[in-house]
Parts: C-alpha cells; sequence; structure tokens
C-alpha cells in the first residue's frame, strides 16, 4: 500500500519508472499548483476531494473530514495503468472522472498553516506524469455546507486516456494487472468496501468489481 513515508522519498518515482517519458517536471509541477492557488475561493479555506483512494487512505493532515457529493461528475477507470498496480506485460485502468452523473467522497479541510506543503505532496501522488486536471468543482458538504474542493478530473487529452470503458473490457483489465505497489483488483476491491462503510455505494463499482470477482473465479478452477 502506498504510505506517506514511500510519497516522501526518491523511491515513488522509482515505482512509476516506466512512465518516465511523461513524468512532469518539478517546475510544471510547481506551476499546475500555483495556477490553482492562484484561483482558490475565498472564505471557505482549502478542500481536497477525494473519490478513490484519498478515501481509505489519504495520507494528508487535514483539519475536518466531510462526506461531500459532486453533481456533473461521475466515477470512470478511463487511464491505462503501466505502473504502481499495473506494468507495460499486465496493464490495468486507474480512477478517474467523466462527465456526467454524480459522485459521493468525501471532502479534506487543510489547515491553513501546511496547506501547500500538503498539497505538494498531494500533486506528487496524483500529477506526477499529468493524467489529471486539477479543478475547483462545487461539493455540498453533508452538513448543509456548500463549498468548492480540488477534484482531480481526468484529461481526456493525455496520452494515458481511454474513451473505452465497457464493463467487461474494464474488468478484463483489472482482474489481472499488477505491479509493486500490489494489484489492480485490490484497489477496486478497496474502493468498493470504503465506499460501503460511508454508506455512499456506488453502482458502478459494485458491478464492476462483483464482474472481476467473476472473472478471478473462473480462472481459478
Amino acid at each position: 500500500m502506498l504510505t506517506r513515508k514511500l510519497l516522501e522519498s526518491q523511491d515513488y518515482a522509482k515505482t512509476y519508472s516506466a512512465l518516465e517519458n511523461l513524468f512532469w517536471t518539478p517546475a510544471q509541477l510547481d506551476a499546475s499548483l500555483n495556477q490553482v492557488l492562484e484561483t482558490c475561493p475565498e472564505g471557505q479555506g482549502i478542500w481536497v476531494f477525494g473519490y478513490g483512494s484519498l478515501i481509505w487512505n489519504p495520507l494528508l493532515e487535514f483539519t475536518e473530514a466531510q462526506p461531500a457529493f459532486l453533481k456533473g461528475w461521475q466515477r470512470d477507470f478511463n487511464i491505462r495503468l503501466l505502473a504502481g498496480r499495473g506494468s507495460e506485460c499486465t496493464p490495468g485502468r486507474m480512477l478517474g472522472l467523466k462527465p456526467g452523473g454524480e459522485t459521493r467522497g468525501l471532502a479534506f479541510r487543510l489547515s491553513d498553516e501546511n496547506a501547500r506543503s500538503e498539497l505538494q505532496l498531494l500533486w506528487t501522488r496524483e500529477m506526477l506524469a499529468g493524467v489529471y486536471t486539477p479543478q475547483w468543482c462545487s461539493l455540498a458538504l453533508e452538513d448543509g455546507r456548500e463549498i468548492k474542493g480540488i477534484t482531480f478530473i481526468t484529461d481526456p487529452e493525455h496520452p494515458l486516456y481511454e474513451s473505452c470503458s465497457a464493463l467487461n473490457t474494464v474488468a478484463a483489465l483489472i482482474s489481472q494487472a499488477t505491479g509493486v505497489l500490489g494489484t489492480n483488483a485490490e484497489y477496486l476491491f478497496s474502493l468498493d468496501s470504503a465506499l460501503e462503510q460511508h454508506h455512499m455505494p456506488d453502482h458502478n463499482i459494485t458491478q464492476l468489481a462483483r464482474c472481476v470477482r467473476q472473472i478471478q473465479q473462473t480462472k481459478s478452477q
């Protein structure tokens, strides 16, 4: 599993060495983060929306976490996964967002004192190869507040973007993909379990997890 210690070390990039030709430079990462911070909404603090592994493994220091609702975007395994939980020999799919529908997740508020350092760590985690476009998206918190949170949306122009998200295609890839951080299926199952534990089930994720388990069971017989 990914740890904060690994993120803070030089070894994190090595786990994605297969994507080295796509890595963003430190200058690109800083420019991206600066652009997001320059457009931060006033009077609300800095919030981050987690819809994938951030839900069960945030690795962030935060002052508050709230269930949150994002309208207009839905989960989609639409990024080719060649490292981490996949490889060039066993490619999988990484989670992102695509237009349409809705997504329930967790919103994390960062402290004013260390927000930038925490975001730098988050940018290392999410933007190593620039597969997402970070945006301030409107979120409805469970307690009734309306805020904007940093949300990582798949960049459809990125070389690793995959437009085909047919259930059988994605399930077949996830069922066999593995890398130095574990299996692609473990990620999917963890997501499905975390969403259930937080009472925010996603039918598409549950259906995909069920399909992957069926493929694995068939192969093991």
